[in-house]
């Protein structure tokens, strides 16, 4: 029931998840205008239907997940904690996802925060950029336990081996940066278990420097939506520079192809939206603006991470950081 265009494109990409990618999808929400969507695709046999008696609007923050218990994505929730569902996918506001899942699926053990990571589209592989807005003002030990989400979930989703860590900042010596960063820093250059590379720019956010890019949720959302922001404004302008002449428009067509690839290569949709780390259950928040391709791609991403076992990963990573040295 969460995002732009839901129920009727949550539902077109559930369909296209089950019928395309064999992934199991359980609707919650409002029944009767979920099962008039599926019978638009003739999908009322593939589908079940979980009832719940409210949403939460797009504009709705952090306090609506405690005014709405019985809100779809508090009964996603639910399932997911009883072990009736392996993974919740919204694309409902961020804030009201990220209050209701601390809420109903409570953080793992040892976890200070939850951390929304999100994949950029970097190459050979994406690179994951986390807290990507759950924790606007954090501690540099939670920088730290950042670090470890985003290792689990790139060892997890991405196949990576001992994945490098950068911690973003505003210079790559390791004194430049607030108070912050600089102990932050410290902290990284001295934990176990971690591939610490230093400090990375903003300009290095799609170079593919590093495999994981550790910032605080205010900074990494800032940074997200300038590179998002960028990303558009680079595709405007190429659009109109084609359409400017009679050779650009030839120049265009023969080289659409490979435009095309490449914007879909940086199409925040086509990585499934970003994942809440931390928690006692997979989550994974699609973009309020997802169209079908977009939550069938979260639904896939979240299938994904549940079968590779993101949550007992990072157990165990944070197990190994938090487990007392031996002296001999």
């Amino acid at each position: 029931m969460g995002g732009d265009h839901a129920p009727g494109e949550i539902v077109a990409g559930a369909v296209q998840a089950v019928r395309e990618h064999g992934v199991p999808v359980v609707l919650v929400g409002a029944p009767r205008p979920i099962h008039e969507a599926l019978a638009r695709h003739g999908a009322t046999a593939e589908i079940p239907i979980v009832r719940a008696e409210e949403a939460l609007a797009m504009d709705e923050g952090a306090l609506a997940s405690l005014r709405r218990p019985r809100s779809s994505i508090a009964v996603a929730c639910h399932l997911v904690r009883r072990g009736d569902a392996c993974a919740v996918v919204s694309a409902g506001s961020t804030a009201g996802v990220v209050a209701t899942g601390k809420l109903r699926l409570k953080g793992q053990p040892g976890v200070l925060r939850p951390a929304i990571a999100v994949a950029l589209p970097t190459r050979p592989r994406p690179s994951i950029l986390l807290d990507a807005g759950a924790n606007a003002e954090v501690k540099p030990e939670m920088l730290v336990q950042f670090a470890h989400l985003g290792a689990a979930y790139a060892e997890t989703a991405l196949g990576i081996t001992g994945p490098r860590i950068g911690l973003l900042t505003i210079g790559s010596e390791p004194g430049k940066g607030n108070k912050l960063v600089k102990r932050a820093h410290e902290l990284l250059s001295a934990a176990s278990g971690l591939d610490f590379a230093g400090n990375v720019e903003g300009h290095d956010l799609l170079t593919g420097a590093v495999d994981v890019i550790v910032a605080d949720g205010f900074t990494g959302n800032v940074a997200l939506k300038t590179m998002e922001g960028s990303v558009r404004y680079a595709f405007a302008e190429l659009r109109e520079t084609i359409q400017e002449s009679r050779t650009a428009r030839l120049g265009g067509l023969l080289q659409r192809r490979r435009i095309m690839e490449l914007r879909r290569r940086l199409d925040p949709e086509a990585y499934g939206g970003a994942v809440l780390l931390g928690l006692n259950g997979t989550v994974v928040i699609a973009h309020g603006a997802s169209q079908a391709p977009g939550v069938s791609a979260a639904c896939e991403l979240a299938a994904a991470l549940a079968h590779r076992g993101v949550v007992a990963r990072i157990g165990e990573r944070l197990g190994h950081a938090h487990r007392p040295h031996r002296l001999w």
